[in-house]
């Protein structure tokens, strides 16, 4: 009888310390992924798009290309494709890294500067490592996209389907080492050194850009110096109302060939409900000299470009047609007419669909 008894207590205390080194392992679980966490994420685009009042293929014969807006993306004629961008992170409690990849053509053209290795420079969008060295001072050093301007590559991130000239003419992206400081609960302070704008992999020449931005609850002033160039950049926004926001942002650049440019661009955008908005970029972009973004040829061109975009969303889903109209100074070879002679117009339409996971 107490050999039975003695067996029971003995299992009851294993069962027991079983039962308890279970709750301490999974505690010891909950709080590794409370403090660490790997993320997976991304998005799908693709994309029909149509000139109202000009050409809409490539004429093989005079080898003059359709036409569309001087800005980046969204560009091609037709039922075309956007990019696929997958995003893998992980989230430690002091430090972390970013690998985020691109593959398509919008992905292609946000990496332009990029490819000298072409295993690598075709799809890496950003590559980074960050520590936390405190609860104010984040150094992130690799690959990253620019500080500079309102939008970004990622077509799930930006309002408008297409881009605007002073994101197009701005700096993609950066590779070199940065560190961000939180001065106060309002505002911030980013200096970087990195190589010379969009060229990612590696350092080809020696020489080094120098990037600063001063934030203040939400509105950014940025500078970058590179080699001879000089851009200053203001990015921000405003909600006017609940349902009302308007986004602003300006920039001026002057490069080491005297040429340059600058704009201003607004936002406003009306939220109408839980799945539909509409928003509208008005943008003024000039250039000094003959910079050449806006396909005339001719010295100190201007373009004024008024961009109509809808957003309607299922699920993660985004549904967005766009009514674009782009008017330039001078008769512009970006805006080939039917008979693929410049004019100064270019009016087109696309809608676009986006899924991000």
């Amino acid at each position: 009888m107490k050999k039975i008894t003695t067996t029971k207590f003995v299992k009851n205390i294993f069962l027991a310390a079983t039962l308890f080194a279970g709750t301490i392992a999974f505690a010891q679980e909950e709080a590794e992924e409370e403090t660490s966490k790997f993320s997976l994420s991304g998005s799908v685009d693709a994309y029909y798009r149509a000139n109202l009042n000009a050409n809409n293929s490539f004429d093989e014969a005079s080898g003059l290309p359709f036409a569309a807006p001087g800005s980046s993306f969204a560009q091609l004629p037709g039922f075309a494709l956007g990019m696929v961008n997958l995003i893998a992170g992980y989230e430690g409690e002091k430090s972390g890294f970013v690998a985020d990849l691109v593959f398509g053509p919008r992905g292609t053209d946000a990496i332009f500067n990029s490819p000298i290795y072409s295993s690598t420079g075709n799809i890496v969008n950003q590559l980074y490592a960050y520590w936390n060295v405190t609860d104010k001072v984040k150094l992130t050093l690799g690959n990253f996209n620019t500080f500079l301007g309102y939008e970004v590559i990622s077509p799930s991130a930006n309002f408008n389907y297409s881009t605007s000239y002073l994101f197009s003419y701005g700096p993609f992206s950066h590779t070199g080492i940065k560190a961000d400081f939180a001065l106060s609960d309002d505002f911030s302070l980013m200096l970087g050194v990195m190589n010379r704008t969009d060229v990612t992999e590696l350092n080809i020449d020696g020489k080094y850009a120098y990037g600063a931005q001063l934030g203040y609850s939400g509105q950014f002033l940025n500078l970058l110096a590179d080699n001879g160039s000089f851009e200053i950049d203001y990015t921000g926004g405003f909600d006017l109302s609940d349902t009302f926001f308007l986004g602003l942002n300006a920039a001026y650049f002057d490069g080491a060939d005297d040429t340059g440019f600058a704009g201003v661009a607004l936002y406003p955008q009306v939220t109408t409900s839980d799945s539909f908005s509409l928003g509208l970029r008005a943008e003024y972009f000039a250039e000094t000299g003959e910079f050449g973004a806006i396909g005339t040829g001719v010295e100190d061109s201007s373009v004024f470009a008024a961009t109509l975009t809808g957003s309607y969303s299922v699920g993660n889903l985004m549904i967005k047609p766009e009514l674009r109209l782009d008017s330039a100074s001078d008769d512009s070879f970006n805006f080939l007419n039917n008979d693929l002679a410049p004019q100064k117009s270019l009016s087109s339409f696309l809608i676009a669909a986006i899924y991000s996971f």
